[in-house]
């Protein structure tokens, strides 16, 4: 069972983006937050005293009516005793009734939230279920993946291609369920059934196919590991399946690639970048966290998602993101973005998980650096580097990456690429790459299958590279200023401080004097180095996301 108690170069675009100041911050206009925000983003009472354990998720989806009707058996067990659950599943869906034990249970329906009345005693320790039928249109996907929903298109053939995804706006657009970050059912079954010649993909492994004789086939998907509720995605066409073996860490994992039929040559040449991608993340975080699962690379009618063990792909079987290199260096052409990104999501996402949607970064910022770490693997160093100080002329440094706690709110959308060039920052102070690696290894490691705060990740971070980053992240994660080294050089002495920093910040630097490596130790207050040689050039090392405070 899991543990739920753990569980975009210096220059230019970025010193205009570092002048924010602290004030500027506070004089942003505060999010204004609702009942149902709480109810979304706390573990609630009605929340709080049960321990999902497993969900078997029972539909049929209808193309001809873009309906979904079914239930979702809930089992879980008691922490404390307790009467009232919370059940979520948002309109247009319904909930339609809810059993347990054979009896009808009252429910009392506010906004998204769904509170049913046990009749049951609920004792601590006891392994229960509940039954929860439903059904409806869901909500159309205007954007996906970034607005959450079921994607109803059609193929070049015209035959229907479906697909879910929802991260942030919830798994319950779709389906009824415990729809909050910090629990996850130990396993899971999920059933679909569809139109006979079509194909429904989901996560984990193909139990079986069953003929129905109404004309539909349904699908059995079996996950045995812990899975996050957004996570978990149907995809509907006219599939055609290809695999491989891959010799992995733990032995052999099995990938399997569903695409559309028209597709299937493309994808064999394209789909050539997984054992690659596979290898580097390997070398990087240590093992794939769902052999058991399988890997699994599915195309998709949008852009694609992380779904765990079920992967979807909406790139257009070309190089980059959309056919774009992010970083502007060329080396965002040597990769498939989305099979890159998206595999990536794996390890920080599923396998590590966070329990409040305010700590995202955690999954993004380790996502986003997971493509210079790609990179940085097949291509060398360097290659990894001027990818990530070239991604940074995106970032607006408009608010800061961890978000509001408890009402379900994200961060700033820089936790991609300010948080690649936070961790880049932070693998130059550690400034030894096999350690550096086998912190990221431990990471997936001793998190293994868990939700976790930013908070653990942070002190996780501070044990094992031996200092003390408590400021290092209040200035990245939680203030929007880019940190300024002030210095002069002046009657032989160099004196440097931090500037436009949180007060303590004490990051180590490198820099080059005359071109002669040098690691200095500011703080906020001023420092010295006598006996310099008068016209000596500072020059700061470019991996640092820091701006030059020459002459200040």
């Amino acid at each position: 069972m899991k543990n739920l108690s753990a569980r975009r170069t210096l220059t230019g675009v970025v010193l205009l983006l570092g002048l924010c100041s602290l004030e500027t911050q506070a004089q942003q206009k505060a999010p204004t937050f609702t009942r149902q925000d709480t109810l979304r983003g706390t573990i609630t009472p009605e929340r709080a005293w049960w321990d999902l354990t497993y969900y078997h998720l029972d539909i049929r989806v209808n193309p001809a009516d873009s309906s979904i009707h079914g239930k979702n058996t809930i089992r879980y067990k008691v922490q404390e005793p307790y009467q009232i659950m919370q059940i979520d599943l948002q309109p247009p869906m319904r909930m339609e009734r809810v059993m347990q034990n054979g009896k009808q249970l009252n429910v009392r329906q506010e906004g998204n939230a769904y509170f049913v009345q046990l009749v049951d005693a609920q004792q601590k320790g006891a392994q229960n279920e509940v039954e929860v039928y439903y059904g409806g249109k869901p909500q159309v996907s205007e954007n996906p993946p970034w607005s959450g929903g079921i994607t109803w298109k059609r193929d070049e053939r015209g035959k229907p291609f479906i697909a879910s995804s929802n991260q942030g706006d919830g798994a319950s657009l779709w389906w009824p369920c415990k729809d909050h970050m910090y629990d996850e059912p130990d396993s899971m079954l999920i059933s679909v059934a569809v139109p006979k010649e079509l194909t429904n993909v989901s996560n984990g492994r193909l139990r079986g196919i069953d003929n129905n004789p109404n004309g539909t086939r349904t699908f059995h998907w079996a996950v045995t590991n812990p899975i996050n509720n957004y996570g978990v995605n149907i995809n509907i066409g006219d599939y055609v399946q290809f695999g491989e073996k891959y010799q992995g860490e733990k032995g052999v994992l099995d990938c399997d690639y569903w695409v559309i039929r028209d597709n299937l040559e493309k994808a064999k040449e394209q789909f050539k970048e997984v054992p690659r991608t596979l290898q580097a993340f390997e070398h990087w975080f240590g093992p794939y966290p769902f052999y058991e699962d399988s890997y699994k690379l599915v195309e998709a009618p949008y852009l694609g998602m992380e779904h765990q063990s079920s992967v979807t792909y909406g790139n257009g079987y070309q190089n980059g993101y959309r056919g774009r290199d992010l970083s502007g260096t060329g080396w965002g052409l040597k990769f498939d973005f989305i099979i890159i990104h998206e595999s990536a999501h794996e390890w920080f996402a599923n396998n590590i998980t966070y329990k409040d949607v305010a700590d995202m970064w955690v999954h993004e910022g380790f996502t986003a650096y997971s493509e210079s770490l790609f990179l940085d693997y097949h291509y060398g160093t360097q290659a990894g580097n001027e990818y990530t100080i070239g991604k940074r002329a995106s970032i607006k440094n408009d608010r800061p990456l961890i978000g509001h706690y408890n009402v379900n709110h994200a961060g700033s959308g820089d936790m991609y690429n300010k948080g690649a060039n936070m961790l880049h920052t932070l693998r130059q102070i550690v400034n030894d790459d096999e350690k550096f690696r086998g912190i990221l290894r431990g990471l997936n490691r001793d998190f293994y299958h868990q939700t976790v705060t930013t908070q653990q990740i942070e002190n996780y971070l501070s044990k094992h590279t031996g200092r003390d980053l408590s400021r290092f992240f209040d200035q990245y994660l939680r203030d929007i200023r880019i940190p300024e080294l002030e210095y002069r050089v002046e009657k032989k002495k160099l004196t440097y401080r931090w500037a436009n920093a949180v007060e303590g910040f004490d990051m180590p630097v490198k820099v080059y004097l005359n071109g002669v490596e040098t690691w200095l130790e500011p703080t906020t207050n001023w420092k010295e180095i006598k006996k310099i040689k008068a016209g000596t050039k500072l020059t700061i090392d470019p991996n640092f996301y820091v701006q030059d405070g020459k002459g200040a």
